[in-house]
C-alpha cells in the first residue's frame, strides 16, 4: 500500500477514505442520520389514544395522540420529568435522552410509569415527582433467566402456564398452587413444547425468536379470552430426521468441539413431527382432544407461535367469545387448505371452507403475516383469501353451508393484507397493490369494500407506498407513506380517509449532507420483452456519469418476499440492512441494483408460479434483460464487469447465476446459500419446490453446475447456521474440488444464519468485489466498527 493509503490496479483506485465513506452508510451508521422516520402506535387500554417514541436529532421524544380531537402533543414535559427523576435517583438525566423507551400511562392520564435499571418508577404528571413503584409489574418485563420464568399469563391475570419436563403446568397467581395438566410427556413427545433450535444448547441468541434464546422455552399454548381454557399440543418428534452442528469453538472455552443435534425435517421426509391439538378446561382439569388431523411441523417452533416468541398463531386462534377455536390447516405440498371450526367444550370440529389447487395455496401474499382469513358475525361468515381467478382476492362464505356468498374484490390487482372488519358497518379494510393506474404496482394503498358487494374505495390517495396500522376500535388509522425518493410522512386519518393531523415528517438532512441521494426505482422489460419488472439502482454519493462503473446485482429471489425496496419507509420493515448494504457497496465505486424478476410475489398468480418447482430460475433471465436495458439507458454501466451477491435464498441464486450464466456474471459472493434444496427445511422447500421430492431437485442443485465455473466465487457460511445447514455449501465445495475449479471459501465459527451485519463478513465482501470486479487493491486489514449493542 502506498504512502497515500491507497493502491491502484489499472484505472481503478480505492483508498482508505472510500472505505470510511462506505462504512458511514452501513445500516447502524446510516440510521443514526435519519430521524422521525416512523410512528409505531402504542394503544392505551380501552381507548384509541396512543403514544409513540420518535428519534430526533437531539435524542428522542414521547408523543401522545388523541384521535378524538385530532391532536398530537408531547406525552409529558420531558424536562420536568428528567429533573424529577434526577432528584429521585441522585443521578443526572437529560430530557433529550431519557433512560427508557417504553412507558405505561395511568387510565386517567395522571401519571406515567417506566423502568430504569430494573426499577419501575411512577411520575405524577401534576406535581412531577417520581416515586418507586411497589407491587407493580415492570413496564418492560426483563428476559427470563430460567425455563420456569418463561410463563404465559392468562388474560385475567389469575393464571400462568409453563412447560416443565415435557408437560403443561398452570400456576394460580393468587395461591401459588401449581397443577400439572399433563403427566405423561416425554422427550420428543411432549406437551406445550416447540421443536427447539440448536442455538439454545450452543448458547447463541437468535433475534428471530426474540432477544434471548429462552423465548423458545415459553409454553406452546394460547389462553381462551375468558381464561377458563387453554389450547396446546403434543408434539411428536419420534423418528423424525435430525441435523447436527459441530461447534468447533465452544463459547464456554472448551477445547473439545461440541455436537448439537436437533430435529430438522427435510423435503420428502417421513415421518415428520406432528402436533396433536388438545384443549384443557383449567378449573375442571379436563383434557379435550381436538378433532382435527395433527398439524405437520416442518421447521423449528410450533403452530401456536408466530415469530419472536409471540403466542399469537398464524394457524390456530380463539373466537372472541371463547366458544370456538379456529384451525387453518395445509397439507404437505401446500396444494390444499382448510379452515376448521372446533367446539371448545367438546373438541368436535367441522370444515368451514376448503380449497385445493394444482399449484400451492397461500393464506397471504408473502411468507409470515397473519393469514387473510377471518371468521365474522359470531361464526356465521368467513372471509377467505384465494388466488383462484389468477389474482389474490377476498371471498365471503356462509359458514353454515360452506357456500360462496360473493367475491368481495376482483380485477388485475392483488389484495395484500386484510387489516380490519367493521361488522356493524359491514366494511372490510385491506391493503392492495397494483390497483391504481399509472402507479408502481408494488406500492400498497388502503381500501375498504362492503360485505354486500360493490367497488373498493381508496382511503390513502398519495402516490406512494402506505404502511397502515388501524386503531383498536377500527375508527382511525396511522398511515406512513413514502417512495424511495420521498422520505416517510406519517399521518393520522379517520377510517373514511379524512386527514386528522400530520404526526411526523422524516428528517434526512444529515444524510443528504454526506452527498447521499436517494436510489432510483426503475421499470424494465423482463425476458419476454413484454412483462414489466421493477427494481432499484443505487449510485455512489461521488457519482460521476462520465466514469464507467462495474455493476453488482444484490439478489434474494426467495419467492416468498420481494427484494427491491418500494419506498424509503421499507428500511423500517426489516429491509434496512439490504438497503444500506447496497448503498455502502456502491460507495466503493460500483452501481448496485436490486431487481424483482418473474417468480416473485405481489403480482398475478401466473407471475408468482414461475418459481414453483423452479427455484433454479431465480428470475435471472429477467435480471440480465433488465441490466442490458439499463446499460442502454445509462452508458456508464459496464456490463463487461457484472458481479452478484446474496444471502440464504440469495446465496443459492447468486451462486446459480455465476454457474448458469458464466459469460455474464464474473464475480460472486454467495453466503449461507441453500444450494441443494434436498438439504434445506421442508417447510419452505416443499412449498416452492413441490412435494414429493422428484428429479428436478437434483437438477437444480448448484453442485450439478460446478463444471461451469469461470469467474471468481467466494462461498461463505457460518458453522452454526441453524437455518441453512453448512452442508449445503460443503456439497458445492466438494463438487468444485472434483471439477478442479479454483474458488474461495470462508467458514465463520459461531455465526448462525443471520450474520449479514457481521463486520468481518461485510469487509470481506467489499474486498472481494474491489479486487476482482473493480480491479483495485483492497484496503487490507480495514476494521469496520460493529453495530452498537442495544
Amino acid at each position: 500500500m502506498s504512502d497515500t493509503n491507497h493502491a491502484r490496479r489499472g484505472e481503478a483506485m480505492v483508498g482508505w477514505q472510500d472505505y470510511v465513506r462506505a462504512e458511514q452508510f452501513l445500516p447502524w451508521n446510516a440510521e443514526r442520520r435519519v430521524f422521525r422516520m416512523k410512528v409505531e402506535p402504542n394503544w392505551m387500554p380501552g381507548s384509541d389514544r396512543f403514544w409513540y417514541r420518535v428519534a430526533t436529532r437531539d435524542g428522542a421524544e414521547f408523543v401522545l395522540v388523541d384521535p378524538e380531537t385530532g391532536t398530537r402533543r408531547p406525552a409529558f414535559d420531558h424536562a420536568r420529568l428528567a429533573a424529577a427523576l434526577t432528584v429521585a435517583t441522585g443521578r443526572p438525566y437529560d430530557a433529550r435522552t431519557l433512560p427508557f423507551d417504553r412507558v405505561r400511562f395511568a387510565e386517567d392520564g395522571s401519571s406515567v410509569a417506566f423502568d430504569v435499571d430494573g426499577t419501575t418508577w411512577t411520575c405524577d404528571l401534576e406535581t412531577y415527582t417520581c416515586t418507586r413503584a411497589t407491587g407493580e409489574e415492570p413496564v418492560a418485563p426483563p428476559p427470563p433467566r430460567s425455563p420456569d420464568e418463561c410463563t404465559l399469563p392468562s388474560p385475567d391475570g389469575r393464571w400462568v402456564a409453563l412447560a416443565r419436563d415435557h408437560n403443561l403446568v398452570v400456576r394460580d397467581n393468587e395461591t401459588g398452587e401449581e397443577v400439572a395438566l399433563t403427566s405423561d410427556g416425554q422427550p420428543e413427545f411432549g406437551y406445550a413444547t416447540p421443536i427447539l433450535s440448536p442455538l439454545l444448547s450452543a448458547g447463541l441468541a437468535l433475534p428471530e425468536y426474540g432477544q434471548y434464546p429462552l423465548a423458545q422455552l415459553f409454553p406452546a399454548a394460547i389462553w381462551s379470552p375468558d381464561s377458563t381454557k387453554i389450547i396446546t399440543h403434543r408434539m411428536d418428534e419420534r423418528g423424525a430426521g435430525k441435523f447436527h452442528l459441530v461447534q468447533s469453538v465452544p463459547l464456554d472455552g472448551s477445547t473439545r468441539p461440541r455436537l448439537h443435534s436437533c430435529t430438522y425435517p427435510l423435503p420428502g421426509d417421513d415421518p415428520v413431527p406432528t402436533a396433536e391439538l388438545i384443549i384443557f378446561d383449567v378449573a375442571g382439569r379436563q383434557a379435550i382432544p381436538v378433532d382435527v388431523p395433527p398439524l405437520h411441523q416442518l421447521y423449528y417452533g410450533t403452530p401456536l407461535m408466530r415469530r419472536r416468541g409471540e403466542m399469537a398463531s398464524n394457524t390456530v386462534w380463539w373466537s372472541d367469545c371463547g366458544r370456538w377455536v379456529y384451525v387453518l390447516r395445509r397439507e404437505r405440498g401446500y396444494r390444499s387448505m382448510a379452515l376448521y371450526e372446533v367446539d371448545a367444550a367438546t373438541g368436535r370440529s367441522r370444515v368451514l371452507v376448503e380449497e385445493t389447487s394444482e399449484t400451492p395455496i397461500d393464506p397471504s401474499l408473502t411468507w409470515g403475516p397473519r393469514p387473510n382469513v377471518r371468521v365474522i358475525e359470531d361464526g356465521a361468515g368467513v372471509i377467505w383469501f384465494s388466488q383462484r381467478d389468477g389474482w389474490a382476492h377476498l371471498y365471503l362464505y356462509d359458514a353454515a353451508t360452506g357456500e360462496l356468498v360473493r367475491q368481495l374484490t376482483s380485477g388485475p390487482w392483488v389484495v395484500s393484507e386484510l387489516l380490519h372488519v367493521d361488522e356493524a358497518a359491514r366494511l372490510v379494510y385491506f391493503t392492495a397493490v397494483g390497483k391504481e393506474e399509472g402507479r408502481d404496482p408494488y406500492a400498497a394503498h388502503l381500501y375498504r369494500v362492503s360485505l354486500d358487494g360493490g367497488e373498493p374505495e381508496l382511503l390513502t390517495p398519495e402516490d406512494a407506498d402506505h404502511i397502515v396500522t388501524i386503531s383498536p376500535s377500527g375508527r382511525y388509522f396511522v398511515d406512513t407513506y413514502s417512495r424511495v425518493d420521498l422520505p416517510p410522512v406519517s399521518v393520522l386519518r379517520a377510517t373514511d380517509g379524512r386527514m386528522l393531523c400530520e404526526l411526523e415528517r422524516a428528517d434526512v438532512g444529515l444524510l443528504e449532507e454526506t452527498g447521499w441521494r436517494p436510489p432510483e426505482r426503475f421499470r424494465a422489460k423482463g425476458r419476454d420483452g413484454v412483462t414489466d419488472v421493477y427494481g432499484v439502482i443505487f449510485r455512489p454519493s461521488t457519482f460521476d456519469p462520465s466514469r464507467s462503473y462495474p455493476v453488482i446485482d444484490s439478489i434474494y429471489a426467495g419467492p416468498q418476499t420481494n427484494q427491491a425496496p418500494v419506498s424509503f419507509a421499507d428500511i423500517g420493515r426489516g429491509r434496512s440492512a439490504g438497503f444500506w448494504h447496497a448503498q455502502a457497496l456502491a460507495e466503493l465505486g460500483f452501481i448496485v441494483v436490486m431487481i424483482d424478476g418473474l417468480g416473485m410475489p405481489q403480482r398475478s398468480k401466473a407471475y408468482h408460479d414461475v418459481s414453483y418447482r423452479n427455484l433454479g430460475d431465480a428470475g435471472l433471465e429477467d435480471h440480465i434483460a433488465a441490466l442490458r436495458q439499463l446499460a442502454m439507458r445509462y452508458p456508464y454501466l459496464d456490463l463487461d464487469r457484472v458481479g452478484i451477491f446474496g444471502h440464504s435464498a440469495g446465496g443459492y441464486a447468486s451462486c446459480h447465476a455465476i454457474l448458469a450464466y458464466p459469460d455474464f456474471f464474473k464475480v460472486c459472493v454467495s453466503s449461507a446459500g441453500n444450494h441443494d434444496h434436498r438439504l434445506d427445511k421442508a417447510s419452505w422447500v416443499e412449498r416452492y419446490m413441490g412435494f414429493p421430492v422428484e428429479d428436478h431437485y437434483a437438477a437444480q442443485a448448484n453442485q450439478a453446475l460446478a463444471e461451469n465455473l469461470q469467474g471468481k466465487l467466494l462461498l461463505i457460511h457460518g458453522d452454526m447456521d441453524e437455518n441453512v445447514h453448512i452442508s449445503s455449501t460443503l456439497v458445492v465445495v466438494d463438487a468444485l474440488i472434483k471439477a478442479n475449479k479454483d474458488f474461495d471459501l470462508l467458514i465463520m465459527p459461531n455465526r448462525f444464519h443471520f450474520c449479514g451485519n457481521d463486520p468481518y463478513f461485510v469487509r470481506r465482501r467489499w474486498d472481494y468485489f474491489v479486487e476482482h470486479l473493480l480491479g483495485a487493491e483492497p484496503v487490507r486489514g480495514y476494521r469496520i466498527s460493529p453495530a452498537p449493542e442495544e
